[in-house]
């Protein structure tokens, strides 16, 4: 009898919990950026996701999604980030020692969310805005608060979802 192993080509807990960041990210309706967010305590559960959007109850068909006009003609004085729905939508109200996972890297306002909850590591793929002031106050606050910073590192360039019966 032919001895029959274990599959080889499984992801990492990192590309799984990116994975659903990334997946949660797809339920942004903003045209421009869609970001996600997955929050993990220490037994590596997930206790958290979110994704950019409007508060609840806010219509996404009468606030803008413009970045550009004034201030209260854009998306920024109402837009949620992904990070603060993350912590707002945990199942726990103990994230102290979780690690976030974000296709972004936080901005200054997420940052103190992220410190205040006691999220004490963020593991993040993009940080394409880290010349801009709200990402560089966002390190000054982490490094400071202890918070420990991680770009995401894979071979991987993609994961794919299927919804085929077939393939469960």
């Amino acid at each position: 009898m032919e001895k029959v192993t274990k599959r080889r080509d499984y992801i990492s807990w990192d590309e799984y919990f990116m994975g659903v960041a990334l997946l949660s990210a797809q339920r942004s309706k903003d045209p421009n950026t869609q970001v996600g967010a997955c929050i993990v305590n220490r037994d590596k559960k997930i206790v958290g996701v979110g994704y950019n959007g409007f508060p609840t109850g806010c219509s996404d068909d009468q606030l803008p999604w413009n970045r550009e006009g004034e201030f209260l003609d854009t998306k920024y004085p109402y837009i949620c980030h992904a990070e603060l729905n993350a912590i707002l939508n945990s199942i726990s109200r103990d994230l102290k020692n979780a690690t976030i996972y974000v296709a972004l890297f936080p901005c200054n306002e997420c940052a103190k969310a992220i410190i205040q909850a006691g999220i004490r590591e963020v593991v993040y793929l993009s940080d394409k805005y880290r010349d801009s002031n709200e990402v560089k106050a966002s390190k000054i606050m982490f490094a400071q608060a202890g918070v420990s910073l991680r770009k995401m590192q894979t071979g991987r360039r993609q994961l794919e979802i299927q919804f085929n019966e077939s393939n469960v």
